[in-house]
């Protein structure tokens, strides 16, 4: 007979939200109260490509070093406490920080067992990529700590696997609990961002007051055996915890009711979350379906060199100087040797009326420019910009002069047969064990779009006034692509809201947006729509191709366009 699962919730943290985040929250979280396992999310589409790079100056490096340096003062606390952790800060090498982490363990005289899962490292599918990773799931994880691992180093995993894993591990679920898997991934995705669930980045933060989210405490889920969990943070931190910090973080980066992982597919529409008491949010009754038969790869690359310069436009006629140091540059870029591949122009009205300082009487005239030689945007562009010092606009200057420009990265996916692919755990012991792939899958399809609620019935006045006067907005990036979730706060809010904030009125706010494919989600339980917004970001954020090129600001954009509301809303 299987012994019962625990009938404890299993308490785990979250120390980082990416590689640079608060270097003391590793401590916060291990000393701040009870907690079982600690997690720690280092990568992104970015960091791999910093990770590759560094990789090329070292074959040794590829993997968070800030991670170790946290462990260096921290693995003792941890191992007095019993907690256990599990990270992803092994990067482009889990192998060689593994076995930094155990000559480490030996220096401190601590019986740490440490384990590591491979397998996601595909470069050599992919000829001309600088890393080629596949997102692999929970499993390794699983494995490693049921064999008594006290520290898990994993490569390229899903960010919601560092919570799948141990959940599985401690509760005994198998591999086709699919419900109790995908309340873990919703548990594992608020986690993941660390402060963006406590507050941080948070629509309605003027709220609550700078006093309260100054230094938000980072995120915990308390995850039962059912897969359900209550999100909460460690008593005395600060920031807060509630229905909408929650909701915003489970629109980010998402898009529509079905969030596929490698262990399972998570339905996104089931998720129903209740206030549980202060800075307590529990989030129930999510469902879940076999995971689709394939992988998805990250791929980066280097896609050539770029280099910028900013011209500061200063008083009258912002327009007539924007457009003579435009003709005057790309009369220069005609006279020299090769014209950069890729001009892009953007001014910036920064620049107010009869300003009491000269900086608020300035508009930002930025120029960036792309190519696959170095020198067309090192020497042509310095060349260009710097000799109309003294020929040009009435003011001309510039923030910094151009420098030699700096190579790009691209950002691009890539899918593979989940069967093809060897994930393997390396067991603390020095085992190598083969993870197998999941043996039934479900190929990945649109769910069936809900019934909208039945409209706001109101004869009254309406107001034109930004949208974030009712609506909740973040926006992150995949890719090339934006994402950008809405919600609102109150059953009415809701019920205008998702008939108002059509694809159509989306591109009227928006209008970067208009020439692109713009695709909107409906999540009734959140009075949530979700929008994901096709190529905004062109090469993905590593290319740098856009004023913001992760899309963070972009749905605080979107809040501040005026709409016609109704006013019994406001």
């Amino acid at each position: 007979m299987h012994a019962p699962p625990p009938a404890e919730p299993l308490r785990l943290g979250n120390a980082s939200g990416f590689y640079g985040d608060r270097f003391d929250a590793v401590r916060e979280m291990l000393t701040g109260g009870p907690l079982d396992v600690l997690t720690g999310d280092y990568l992104a589409e970015l960091t791999l490509l910093i990770l590759g790079r560094d990789r090329l100056k070292d074959p040794a490096r590829g993997y968070a070093k800030t991670f170790l340096q946290q462990m260096e003062e921290c693995l003792g606390e941890a191992h007095d406490r019993g907690v256990r952790i599990v990270t992803n800060a092994g990067g482009l090498n889990p192998a060689g920080l593994a076995d930094a982490l155990r000559a480490l363990a030996g220096r401190l005289g601590l019986p740490t067992r440490v384990a590591h899962v491979e397998g996601d490292d595909l470069g050599d599918r992919f000829p001309g990529a600088l890393t080629a990773h596949a997102y692999l799931g929970g499993h390794g994880i699983t494995a490693a700590l049921r064999a008594g691992a006290d520290v898990v180093v994993t490569g390229r995993v899903t960010d919601a696997a560092l919570v799948t894993g141990p959940a599985a591990a401690h509760f005994g679920w198998a591999p086709d609990a699919y419900d109790a898997l995908a309340g873990a991934v919703v548990a594992g995705h608020v986690l993941e961002c660390g402060t963006q669930a406590t507050g941080g980045n948070y629509a309605f933060f003027t709220e609550h007051g700078p006093a309260a989210l100054l230094r938000p405490g980072f995120p915990l889920a308390e995850v039962h055996a059912d897969g359900s969990c209550v999100i909460t943070k460690h008593d005395g931190t600060g920031g807060l915890v509630d229905v909408g910090t929650i909701t915003a973080q489970l629109l980010y980066e998402t898009a529509g009711a079905r969030y596929a992982g490698p262990d399972v597919t998570a339905r996104l529409d089931t998720v129903r979350l209740l206030q549980d008491g202060p800075d307590r949010v529990r989030v129930e009754g999510v469902r879940g379906e076999p995971p689709p038969p394939t992988l998805k790869v990250g791929l980066t690359r280097l896609g050539g060199h770029r280099n910028e310069v900013v011209f500061v436009l200063t008083g009258l006629d912002v327009e007539a100087k924007a457009d003579l140091v435009r003709a005057q540059v790309e009369d220069a870029f005609g006279r020299a040797a090769s014209r950069p591949a890729e001009v892009r122009w953007e001014l910036a009205r920064t620049d107010h009326r009869d300003a009491a300082t000269e900086e608020t009487a300035s508009a930002l005239l930025r120029l960036v420019v792309r190519d696959p030689d170095p020198d067309a945007v090192g020497r042509a562009l310095s060349g260009a910009a710097v000799e109309l010092a003294l020929g040009s606009y009435p003011g001309f200057h510039v923030t910094a002069p151009p420098g030699k420009g700096t190579p790009y990265g691209v950002f691009e996916a890539a899918y593979v047969d989940a069967e093809s692919v060897r994930q393997v755990v390396v067991l603390p012991d020095g085992r190598r064990v083969d993870v197998p792939a999941p043996k039934d899958t479900q190929e990945l399809t649109e769910a069936e779009p809900p019934p909208l609620p039945a409209p706001l019935a109101h004869d009254g006045p309406t107001r034109r006034v930004p949208l974030g006067y009712v609506a909740g907005a973040r926006s992150g990036d995949k890719g090339g692509d934006a994402n950008v979730g809405v919600w609102a706060r109150t059953d009415d809010a809701w019920r205008w809201l998702a008939h108002h904030l059509t694809v159509d009125r989306f591109q009227e706010l928006i209008p970067e947006s208009r020439p692109l494919k713009v695709v909107r989600h409906v999540l009734p339980h959140l009075r949530a729509l979700n929008f994901t917004v096709h190529g905004l970001l062109g090469d993905g954020v590593a290319s740098r191709a856009r004023f913001d090129p992760q899309a963070k600001g972009l749905a605080e954009w979107l809040r501040s366009r005026s709409t016609d509301i109704p006013e019994v809303l406001l």
